[in-house]
């Protein structure tokens, strides 16, 4: 294959990618630079618009704009497998709020789904589906589970863009407080790696999945998250606050992982906005920020008194 235009590898080299040509096959060094490139401190426009109406009555809901100043940290960076940490800070009062993670594996064997209220189910991911594929995984703020998507890494035109298979997702925390119309997402997620930083483009369907199976798709939602890399802010705060807490926080993955890195998964017994464990996790390590201890048997408390393993699906379930 003749090698690509320097034109085209604009994108791979503004983003300290390596400038590759195109090639069907996967390319794991490029598609683990790719995920790497996402490292770094941003200005963040988060954008949310309902575009197409799919039930009789349907209203569009208000278009929701949002932002923040975030920087990723790498905490893993294995041969096959790399997790992304996002911190926020305000840059007038230099708060910190330890944000959302994405943990990347290189054809992962299995992954969580959302399956119904509160529940994640483990299940193995196809040979075909993960080959040459890197499956994606979201965390909530106190690292539970979100969402799950499988997909491989292109070059086309050299640009990196990653996109996923469509999975379930949790209502999102800009919905739930204000929606009971529908209880789960369909969602395609892509990324890519720009010139000034990245961007993640979601593909929404909105659905009220009923408990007979039977699905009632309401409204098509597009979002756009656009992070641009920026010098204008001190994340000063964020590194402190990470290189006083990471330590806590592997031990809080580490609980998760012992119920979603096999079946059956999880079930959440915490009302869905998770502030029964969102809180006193968050409280221990606002004592080792302050340079005290975590309590680590309190640690084990919240997990024995919010998380169970996921029960069986029922028959013809999810």
């Amino acid at each position: 294959m003749n090698p690509s235009p320097p034109i085209l590898l604009l994108s791979l080299a503004a983003a300290g990618l390596p400038a590759f040509a195109a090639e069907p096959a996967a390319d794991l060094a490029r598609d683990r630079a790719s995920i790497l490139a996402m490292r770094g401190e941003y200005a963040v426009d988060f954008a949310f618009d309902e575009t197409v109406l799919l039930q009789p009555g349907y209203e569009r809901r208000p278009a929701q704009r949002s932002g923040g100043d975030e920087t990723v940290i790498v905490v893993e960076d294995g041969p096959a497998r790399i997790v992304l940490q996002h911190i926020l800070v305000d840059p007038e009062s230099g708060h910190v709020t330890k944000h959302w993670r994405q943990d990347w594996t290189y054809e992962a064997p299995s992954r969580f789904e959302f399956a119904e209220d509160q529940t994640w189910r483990v299940r193995p991911l196809p040979a075909e589906q993960t080959r040459g594929a890197w499956t994606q995984c979201v965390y909530e703020v106190s690292d539970a589970p979100r969402y799950c998507g499988t997909g491989r890494w292109t070059y086309d035109n050299g640009i990196a863009t990653w996109t996923s298979d469509p999975s379930w997702r949790p209502l999102p925390r800009r919905e739930y407080t204000k929606r009971d119309d529908y209880n789960a997402i369909r969602a395609v997620n892509r990324h890519t790696i720009t010139p000034d930083g990245w961007t993640h483009e979601q593909f929404n369907t909105k659905v009220l999945r009923k408990p007979d199976g039977a699905q009632v798709e309401l409204a098509r939602e597009f979002g756009f998250n656009d992070y641009r890399r920026t010098r204008d802010v001190d994340f000063a705060p964020a590194y402190r606050y990470w290189e006083a807490t990471r330590d806590y926080w592997a031990g809080i993955r580490a609980r998760w992982a012992a119920y979603l890195e096999r079946p059956p998964g999880l079930r959440l017994k915490t009302k869905v906005d998770g502030m029964a464990m969102i809180v006193p996790l968050f409280e221990q390590a606002g004592a080792l920020e302050k340079g005290g201890r975590a309590d680590e048997a309190k640690v084990d408390a919240v997990f024995a008194q919010w998380v169970e393993r996921a029960p069986a699906p029922a028959a013809g379930g999810r």
